[in-house]
């Protein structure tokens, strides 16, 4: 059974020791994935958190562009954002897609034939999926599989991913029906294949998850709300389905009343079914042994 790790005090140090509780050293040039935030919107990761254990392992922040119109569509204003929001301050950040994309294969997927991410995702020996855990407005919820998902998908591949495989254009993708569950799975089968081109090319990826500022709207919302409910602390592990299931076993085992907001809007959206579908998949395992590192 796979181990996810805990702890409860968010601050830098414990961001520090949660990764070295993984046991695993990353090798060559690293890539940490977070998600930037859109310009306007409040719960990105913040720099005094995250920024040491970057500077720690000497990694470069990775982002690509979104697929909707605002301030992080394009690399130049998506680079701007980047150091309004303090990223640019303590490490290197590269915009993958700046300079096109590539193809890796899905496989056994229903609904996407590939998975189109940024071009220099392949620059990158290690990478540290360190994801922000909130709700979605499209997702239900955000963690380690839409950080893999929709995050390392460049621009086309994101529209590619939300239109469930039958569009790469972001002007056009928006407009594709489809059924909700379709783009769930979409995304698993998405954050699978970036785990299967990790594992056939020998690179490593470790998944973290700080859960903080618990939105029921994601970073990339420009008017996103306020927190719903109390922090919950930082999870890690190697399997980002066990990591993703123990955020939603504690937003579930939360007695906080604030929670229920956070259970509407993921169920709402179906967001919980990523991770059966991910599992069967052979992602990972929603199974998992809770490990309290306080």
């Amino acid at each position: 059974m796979n181990k996810v790790y805990y702890v409860k005090e968010i601050n830098a140090e414990n961001l520090i020791k949660i990764y070295e509780a993984l046991g695993v050293e990353l090798k060559g040039k690293i890539g940490v994935k977070v998600s930037t935030g859109e310009a306007g919107s409040k719960g990105y990761l913040k720099a005094d958190v995250i920024g040491p254990l970057v500077k720690k392992l000497n990694g470069t922040i990775i982002e690509c562009n979104t697929a909707y119109p605002g301030k992080r569509n394009n690399a130049e204003d998506h680079m701007k954002v980047a150091e309004e929001h303090g990223f640019t301050s303590y490490a290197e950040v590269d915009i993958m897609d700046a300079d096109g994309e590539f193809k890796i294969p899905v496989k056994n997927g229903k609904h996407l034939e590939y998975d189109l991410v940024g071009n220099n995702f392949k620059n990158y020996d290690s990478i540290i999926n360190l994801a922000h855990g909130k709700g979605h407005a499209m997702g239900g919820f955000g963690a380690n599989l839409k950080n893999q998902s929709i995050g390392i998908a460049s621009r086309n591949g994101k529209a590619y991913i939300h239109s469930c495989g039958q569009d790469e254009n972001p002007d056009t993708a928006w407009g594709r029906k489809h059924e909700q569950i379709d783009f769930i799975e979409s995304m698993a089968e998405a954050a699978t294949a970036v785990t299967e081109y990790l594992k056939e090319n020998n690179k490593q990826i470790v998944y973290i998850t700080v859960m903080n500022a618990l939105s029921v709207d994601c970073d990339c919302d420009c008017n996103q709300g306020d927190p719903v409910m109390e922090d919950l602390g930082i999870i890690a592990s190697l399997d980002p389905v066990a990591n993703d299931q123990a955020f939603i076993d504690m937003i579930w085992n939360s007695k906080d009343p604030g929670s229920e907001k956070l259970k509407e809007r993921i169920d709402t959206r179906l967001g919980r079914e990523i991770l059966p579908y991910a599992e069967s998949l052979g992602l990972g395992s929603r199974e998992y042994e809770l490990v309290n590192i306080d």
